[in-house]
């Protein structure tokens, strides 16, 4: 059972737990409670675990989306965080998107009183409660030779992991995880990984960078992919979309996923979720599109009937993208492809003049920093790194990753080792273990500014262990460890962490118990490979030498942003900005790991200006591995109606400084205040 219920310690209360994910949720109900299991059946969405209890209200922890409906499954009413609702007795089912996927059955009276997020049911009354994690788990494997054939055919069973081929599919929940593949001598797959009927295709010429550019679009369409002479889309019906244009078939490939993905968001709000969408009001507004009949049509047509929607007109509403992945098209890098593709990756293939001898800009920068001060670099002594520099060329997209040779610049290192070992990460017990290792004095200033920062949320059972000055064998201890996260302070080069009595290489160890980690000192960039190589999931390492001054800022900065809920590669690319060092810090292996749940569900970052005696507002959504490309957001600022896709340009809002207080009081997130990254819990109501 993924998904764990009990009864909260004071006993007015139910805990529902995430032992895989890390994530907890408290419900607070009117009295004591005695849990009972229940069936799953009752439910109309998927659920994995179900207890029932009798209680007269719940109260939630946090503002999040709630839904109300039928028995049918109609929607009767989207309660946003600015409304209350009052239903007479009946019989529902309440949806609440909290961090934990959770769903309410209940037949009584129901009010849904939002000044006090509390769910009153008009007496005591029994509820079932349902609850789905967000771990996804691929069906199955296919193993594939390196023919070109074999991975067209696995490609072509991706989208046996949809769990519809309706406009819904854009919803990240309603999308699996695509089977796994492994190479070996023959091609093999398991009888039930079996694509679904949607009669669409795609032709392209016999090359893997062809095939794996085209993955993710042939899994979100659910299209099978076969050799061609001429690279296009086509349909049973006889339809042909040409992908050879004059910016390659790539990059056609991609605008076909990015406009389908766009429109699939647009059309889905006629369905199981009518939700007013920002997005949509803003398409309507300049163009004439019948969504109504869009979502009506089978898979086929309305892949035709989008694809006559000039790209050009909605191009600039749409969402940025959360990853772009520039993948060598070797055969090895087929056993990465499942794990982009339930990213909804765009996969590029990389071009030889991207590579590059070192990110020398930045070098001369530290050079420079150090002359003109008494500041410190955290190498243990003057090194010069053989290490093969890549820089992808730029992308649209919140994310970069990098599957081949070399060290990227300003992209995550993806390896295989670190998404199989993703799969394999077990339950965990009820604390989230976290280690802070200072091995030099020197430094304590960054030990001394995150000493209160990690497991400072009172909701979360956090174990926070600090150590200082190691020996190589305490160190190879706490690798060894199972914990969530280490943050890692100290010198280090080429031949591994510096400590107490010499040095420990991370590429002499078998078995690492760390998920996730940060390196924060000089070079850790093979040092983290290793980690990822001996069992760990990601981490954030560096590039080479970094200033010890912009270290602090980093690492404080990553501190508070992993603590507040964010993953690692969505921390880095805020904190980067934040030190002259920034770009010298990236990620190794799976970047979408979180060491914490962020309180309401999804990471965001507020951009606030001053206008006037005014403010405008602005949230910033990321997609990530749970809240993913296609996921709804609502910033609960005042009389805020319309929901929107997690996005670069997000929706801006005037409020009056009252108004922005009471939203900076609701939870602790990233502000940037005029200018400068501040946390809401730390703005004074004077200073607004």
């Amino acid at each position: 059972m993924t998904i764990r219920f009990g009864c909260a310690d004071d006993g007015d209360g139910i805990e529902v737990v995430d032992p895989v994910e890390r994530h907890r949720y408290l419900l607070e109900t009117s009295g004591n409670v005695s849990l009972s299991t229940a069936a799953t059946d009752e439910f109309r969405f998927p659920v994995d675990a179900v207890v029932s209890f009798r209680t007269s209200s719940l109260t939630l922890p946090t503002v999040v989306p709630i839904y109300v409906r039928d028995t049918d499954g109609t929607m009767l009413a989207h309660v946003t965080p600015s409304e209350s609702l009052s239903l007479s007795a009946g019989e529902y089912a309440v949806e609440l998107c909290t961090p934990i996927k959770m769903y309410l059955r209940v037949t009584s009276e129901l009010t849904v009183d939002r000044t006090n997020q509390r769910l009153d049911f008009g007496g005591e009354t029994t509820v079932a409660l349902g609850a789905r994690s967000h771990h996804e788990h691929p069906a199955g494997t296919i193993t594939v030779t390196d023919s070109v054939d074999d991975v067209m055919r696995a490609v072509s069973l991706f989208g046996s992991a949809l769990k519809t081929t309706t406009p819904e599919r854009a919803y990240p929940t309603l999308r699996g995880h695509p089977p796994t593949v492994e190479l070996g001598d023959s091609f093999e797959a398991p009888d039930d990984i079996v694509a679904p009927e949607t009669g669409v295709h795609i032709e392209l010429p016999h090359e893997l960078s062809y095939v794996y550019a085209a993955a993710p679009l042939a899994y979100y369409l659910g299209a099978r992919i076969e050799p061609g002479p001429v690279p296009r889309l086509v349909t049973d019906a006889g339809f042909e979309h040409r992908l050879d244009t004059s910016d390659g078939v790539e990059r056609e490939l991609e605008r076909v996923l990015r406009h389908v993905f766009f429109l699939d968001c647009l059309c889905r709000t006629e369905g199981l979720y009518p939700v007013e969408l920002h997005e949509r009001r803003e398409v309507e507004a300049t163009t004439d599109i019948d969504f109504k009949r869009l979502y009506g049509l089978p898979s086929a047509e309305r892949l035709e009937a989008y694809l006559s929607i000039p790209y050009a007109e909605l191009e600039p509403h749409q969402p940025e993208w959360k990853l772009v992945s520039h993948v060598a098209p070797t055969a090895q890098s087929a056993e990465l492809l499942p794990f982009l593709v339930d990213d909804l990756a765009i996969i590029r293939t990389p071009t030889r003049e991207e590579a590059s001898t070192a990110p020398e800009i930045q070098v001369n920068a530290v050079e420079e920093f150090l002359r003109d001060g008494d500041d410190f670099t955290r190498g243990a002594a003057a090194q010069s790194s053989s290490m093969e520099f890549v820089e992808p060329e730029s992308a649209n997209s919140v994310e970069q990753a990098w599957v081949g040779d070399g060290a990227p610049v300003g992209a995550n290192k993806a390896t295989i080792e670190a998404y199989r070992n993703r799969l394999e990460r077990t339950a965990a017990d009820d604390d989230i273990d976290i280690v802070v290792v200072c091995n030099d004095s020197q430094m304590v200033e960054e030990r001394d500014d995150i000493d209160h920062v990690y497991g400072s949320r009172e909701e979360l059972p956090f174990d926070v262990q600090i150590h200082r000055s190691l020996t190589t064998d305490e160190l190879a201890d706490v690798l060894h460890t199972q914990t969530e996260f280490l943050h890692y302070i100290g010198h280090i080069d080429d031949g591994g962490f510096e400590c107490a009595d010499g040095r420990l290489d991370a590429r002499e160890l078998d078995d690492v118990g760390v998920d996730a980690f940060l390196l924060n000192g000089c070079t850790s960039y093979e040092q983290g490979l290793s980690l990822i190589d001996a069992g760990a999931i990601g981490g954030i390492v560096t590039l080479s030498d970094v200033i010890n001054s912009g270290a602090v800022r980093i690492g404080s900065t990553l501190a508070r942003l992993l603590n507040g809920g964010f993953p690692l590669s969505v921390a880095l690319e805020i904190a980067r900005g934040e030190s002259i060092v920034g770009s010298q810090y990236v990620v190794v292996g799976d970047g979408g790991i979180s060491i914490a749940q962020p309180e309401s569900g999804a990471p965001f970052l507020c951009e606030v200006k001053r206008q006037g005696e005014d403010y405008e507002i602005a949230v910033h959504g990321y997609p990530t591995d749970k809240f993913g490309m296609g996921s709804l957001m609502i910033p609960y600022i005042s009389n805020q109606q319309q929901y929107s896709l997690p996005s670069s340009n997000p929706q801006t809002q005037v409020v009056s400084a009252e108004e922005l207080f009471e939203f900076f009081c609701l939870e602790d997130l990233p502000v940037r205040f005029e200018g400068q990254l501040r946390w809401s819990n730390s703005i004074e109501r004077y200073e607004i």
